[in-house]
């Protein structure tokens, strides 16, 4: 069916769009990358584009939204996501495991238990994956994350040495791959020795080919034994490598690196063209050209799609791009397709007599959130807890001359997804007398004028870790500035930490041994409950 598609029509297959996961245009958080009904429905029936990157909604609510987007489609899509830490990462209802790192600290007292539960995350992902319409899991991260500064790697990562690394992602990918959905390996060669945001600028990684090979490249290696159906190439400039371009636009590394000398025969995708690492020196048409001229498959979240479909097919018309290397392309790409169950021959249907691309599958909600699943997300975390200092916390009661506090220091309260009213690490406390204060960096001026409060115990929680276009992964300057004063007048009776570990290395050399502490990777509501159930010696509520 290729040699019947028009050029136009082939690049287009090669691009992946972003859209949000919600269904009506008012629900758009990000207008700038997420394109209305009608736009997007231009570029899925008018101009064939490949497939979708989903972001946003409820679990039940990408369902519906998978079926209306392949109804769109001229031809079926690759569905995906960024669903690392499980499809409830994203979409609301579903399972949200704890971030791969969590995994990795098991690992340090007991590997085999840590290979059964990446294990497990990977299938119960696949799973709800199905379940909700997608057919690519963009995971696992597979780099090795070595640099506590690293801002956008971080817990996202299966831990700190190649070996870790390349053993539980093999096993995430053994997991998923019981069921028809993709897996991508990224960032090849490896994103995790930065400091710097590719999100943002780009990254340099100056090491020598010889350490390349020893820390950065085997867990790929691992990877692609287990069977991973694509890579993801990363926004990095490797002088050893290339001097010139950063591994996404690099064919020496593409083809010269992942081709031919790791032997990797499937799926090569970009990292996000919109990155400021990419469309900030390149411009978004001439990245996707030189993407494509480096040997990528697939060319993730172009700016504009039309005008970067259009870029390519020029540079194919004036002979830059070898219609050949579109075509190999496009071959990989639907042999990814027909692994999934995408039927990408037309058929005829039976009740219109027109020609599709096959019946969409009924929507089976009732596998999200099951109890094995959910099960497995709160065994890992109760794994790999951190804590010490005089557990649990003998709360004092309140009273007019001793208030407490439950202060709670996030990245942005704005942005803050998994904390509402009745949230527990909010609810709980809230139980023992502690009033609330929710703070970010836009509020540490709060530190300078609290000076003429009354003494007030006070309960610690920051929830921090490394974020895309947070640009750091260590603490802010609010959770700096409260910690040390809390220090320095006594008040400070308990920290909880949720998020980076690094985090907590950072607070713990200055914290008296006497003062209870907890480090939770998670920070969604089970993380919350499972850290206050150790702070106060609770029962278990039973939920998981």
């Amino acid at each position: 069916m290729i040699d019947n598609l028009s050029l136009q029509e082939l690049v287009a297959q090669m691009f992946v769009i972003r859209a949000s996961g919600f269904l009506f245009d008012h629900q758009i958080r990000y207008p700038e990358w997420e394109p209305k009904a009608d736009r997007l429905r231009y570029y899925l029936e008018n101009l064939g584009v490949g497939g979708v990157i989903l972001v946003g909604g409820s679990a039940a609510e990408l369902a519906v939204r998978s079926h209306q987007l392949q109804s769109w489609a001229k031809l079926p899509l690759l569905l995906a996501a960024d669903i690392e830490e499980g499809v409830g990462q994203r979409f609301g209802g579903a399972t949200w495991f704890g971030p791969p790192m969590a995994i990795a600290e098991v690992a340090k007292r007991d590997l085999d238990l840590a290979v059964r539960y990446a294990e497990k995350m990977g299938a119960a992902t696949a799973i709800e994956a199905v379940a909700i319409g997608l057919n690519w899991i963009l995971a696992p991260v597979v780099d090795v994350n070595n640099n506590p500064d690293n801002p956008v790697i971080n817990v996202r990562a299966f831990g700190e040495t190649p070996e870790i690394v390349g053993k539980l992602a093999a096993a995430f990918i053994r997991g998923a791959s019981e069921y028809p959905v993709l897996t991508a390996a990224k960032h090849f060669p490896g994103h995790g020795d930065t400091a710097v945001d590719s999100h943002l600028e780009l990254p340099v990684l100056p090491h020598s080919p010889s350490r390349l090979a020893e820390v950065e490249l085997p867990p790929f290696l691992d990877a692609i034994a287990a069977g991973t159906d694509a890579v993801m190439t990363a926004h990095l400039l490797i002088p050893a490598w290339d001097a010139e371009f950063p591994a996404t636009l690099s064919r020496k590394i593409s083809i010269g690196k992942l081709r031919q000398e790791l032997g990797f025969d499937g799926v090569i995708v970009t990292d996000a063209l919109v990155m400021g690492a990419i469309a900030n020196r390149y411009g978004a048409d001439e990245a996707a050209v030189l993407a494509a001229e480096a040997g990528a498959d697939v060319l993730l979240m172009p700016l504009n799609p039309e005008g970067a479909i259009r870029a390519v097919c020029d540079a194919v018309d004036r002979g830059r791009i070898s219609l050949s290397q579109i075509k190999e392309s496009v071959k990989r790409i639907w042999q990814a397709k027909t692994k999934v169950g995408l039927a990408i021959e037309p058929q005829l249907d039976a009740a219109s007599g027109k020609e599709g691309v096959g019946d969409a599958k009924p929507i089976d909600l009732s596998v999200l959130a099951s109890p094995e699943a959910r099960g497995t997300a709160a065994g890992i975390l109760r794994s790999s807890l951190k804590f010490g200092g005089n557990l649990p916390l003998r709360a004092k009661p309140p009273s007019e001359e001793h208030l407490l506090r439950n202060l709670i220091v996030v990245d942005d309260v704005l942005g803050c997804e998994f904390l509402e009213n009745r949230t527990p690490a909010i609810a709980i406390p809230a139980q023992f007398g502690y009033k609330l204060q929710l703070i970010d960096d836009r509020a540490s001026a709060v530190v300078e004028s609290a000076g003429d409060e009354s003494f007030t115990p006070t309960l610690l929680q920051v929830f921090i870790r490394g974020n895309c276009f947070r640009g750091s992964a260590g603490l802010t300057q609010a959770a700096k500035d409260w910690f040390k004063r809390l220090l320095s007048t006594g008040e400070l009776e308990a920290v909880l930490i949720y998020g980076s570990p690094y985090v907590l290395e950072q607070f713990l050399p200055h914290l008296p041994e006497s003062v209870p502490y907890i480090f939770c990777f998670g920070q969604m509501p089970i993380a919350q409950s499972i850290s206050m159930e150790l702070l106060f010696d609770l029962k278990p509520t039973g939920e998981v």
